[in-house]
């Protein structure tokens, strides 16, 4: 009796693609859909709604790297993606929100911001680095586009938390987003957490702060991305010292192999 192959509607072999650019398609979705809520008015939705983008930006790769499912079609499609959500999203979001009282220069400002990211995006796609400089692969240049988005909804953030400083941040809007687009196409070395390998006597505390982070997400969303945005900025210019630091070692390590040669 002759067997039948059962049905697939994906082969087998080309199944574990699917889920990285899934989770990537998803994250577009919600990039979008908070520019709809930002012009209804929603500010918290579309921030939250940037931040799951951030969190599936962050996961896509690595799960396609874990079941070897990455692609130059999900590569193209992730950059497509983090320009709709960390470029496009944020820069509307803002500009719906505060932007727009300040008429040509607020819409100015939205474009430069989603034009240095987009320049940001092609340049990181273009990086190639030599197998006798994998250490910069601990590092971006300049701050990525995630981060960016981030950075740029602080103000917006700011003012959806219950934190109260005295600090009329609607005015620093304009030259706050001028100045996080500055740092998108910046080569400022900022760390990158891809390389990091965490050792399994620590990875206890790892599991430990992930579930302190979520749950201050859950009950004080809004204070805890302010939180987590100012630790971001601190930490810029500890990876500039880190990197320029690891560079001197390598170069000083180059040039005493040089000397032994000769």
């Amino acid at each position: 009796m002759e067997k039948k192959n059962p049905f697939n509607i994906v082969s087998s072999k080309k199944s574990r693609f699917i889920l990285p650019n899934l989770l990537t398609i998803i994250g577009v979705c919600l990039g979008i859909s908070s520019i709809k809520f930002a012009l209804d008015g929603n500010y918290s939705l579309a921030v939250i709604f940037i931040v799951f983008a951030s969190i599936l930006d962050a996961l896509d790769g690595r799960i396609a790297r874990l079941i070897k499912g990455t692609t130059e079609f999900g590569k193209e499609l992730d950059s497509l993606t983090d320009f709709v959500s960390f470029g496009i999203a944020p820069a509307f979001i803002l500009y719906f929100w505060e932007l727009k009282n300040y008429g040509k220069v607020g819409w100015a400002i939205t474009l430069i911001f989603s034009v240095c990211c987009v320049l940001r995006l092609a340049r990181f796609n273009l990086t190639k680095i030599s197998e006798d400089a994998e250490w910069k692969l601990n590092y971006f240049e300049g701050v990525p586009s995630p981060a960016g988005a981030g950075l740029a909804l602080l103000p917006l953030v700011y003012e959806l938390s219950e934190l109260k400083f005295q600090i009329d941040i609607k005015s620093m809007t304009p030259f706050f987003v001028v100045v996080v687009a500055l740092l998108l196409i910046s080569k400022i070395p900022t760390f990158s957490l891809k390389k990091i390998k965490i050792s399994s006597q620590l990875s206890i505390f790892l599991l430990f702060g992930i579930v302190v982070i979520f749950i201050s997400l859950i009950f004080f969303t809004f204070e805890s991305l302010m939180l987590i945005g100012v630790i971001y900025l601190l930490s810029i210019p500890l990876s500039f010292y880190f990197y320029k630091k690891t560079a001197k070692k390598i170069n000083n390590q180059l040039d005493e192999d040089h000397e032994d040669i000769l």
